[in-house]
């Protein structure tokens, strides 16, 4: 039998939210001030996924796998968070059924956390720039701990913060870095389908199931509690999870 899902950990771009345009914004505007010209969206779509440094590396690089060199970098890095403070959520879509499910999910019992690579200062502004910034009892920034994911540090605070263990936790996610922290943390884990995942096919993710909306995703849980087993038989405890954290 399976351990009733108690809490859910949920991404932020690409995952509630089609932030794409905001950051593609930005990244051209930054570019255009250091006198390169702007990337088409749809490549710069392909860059998002492993927080706001290695953003700014790819856009002024102009592919994936880029970086440039230290003096540049940081210059890039001070323009763009110029650039993004002031489109971050101009443009920001929720996808479909984004607030159906998370009413669905807490309709279920579950607790609900937001943890993505973004920094926590545009995090905050993104979520209240779309009325998301009540729907979390925890939100946790690329920059709140030492570690963000794929590593699954984050995660792991979300369960100790939570008091539950993290098998009781399903992520729900649209990349390979949520899917890899969830594994790393002994989560359940789910993807969306609509999300960036760095240009690749959802479907080569190591995930339980793929969700077309977030609606769907609390279904999953909701046929997943039916097999769960009573709650005086878990073995698994909160007090035992044993990680390593650090502050900022």
């Amino acid at each position: 039998m399976v351990a009733e899902v108690r809490a859910a950990v949920i991404d932020l771009d690409g995952t509630l939210l089609d932030t794409v345009a905001d950051l593609a914004a930005a990244a051209n505007a930054m570019r255009l001030d250091l006198g390169r010209d702007p990337l088409p969206q749809e490549l710069l779509a392909t860059f998002i996924g492993k927080g706001v440094e290695i953003l700014v590396h790819r856009s002024l690089a102009g592919h994936i796998d880029g970086r440039v060199d230290q003096e540049s970098w940081q210059a890039g890095m001070d323009l763009f968070a110029v650039h993004y403070q002031r489109e971050n959520g101009r443009q920001a879509q929720l996808y479909p059924q984004v607030r159906e499910g998370l009413a669905a999910l807490r309709a279920l019992g579950l607790r609900l956390a937001c943890v993505t690579n973004k920094p926590q200062a545009f995090t905050d502004q993104l979520l209240a720039a779309t009325g998301l910034d009540g729907e979390f009892e925890l939100v946790l920034g690329g920059d709140a701990l030492t570690r963000k994911k794929p590593d699954p540090l984050p995660l792991l605070h979300v369960c100790r913060r939570f008091g539950v263990a993290p098998e009781e936790v399903v992520a729900i996610g649209d990349s390979v870095n949520d899917a890899l922290a969830a594994r790393a943390a002994g989560m359940p884990v789910l993807a969306v389908p609509y999300g960036y995942n760095e240009g690749r096919d959802v479907a080569t993710l190591d995930v339980d199931a793929i969700v077309a909306t977030l609606l769907a995703a609390a279904h999953w849980v909701a046929q997943r509690q039916k097999l769960a087993q009573p709650a005086g038989n878990r073995r698994a405890s909160a007090a035992g999870i044993q990680i390593q954290e650090g502050a900022r």
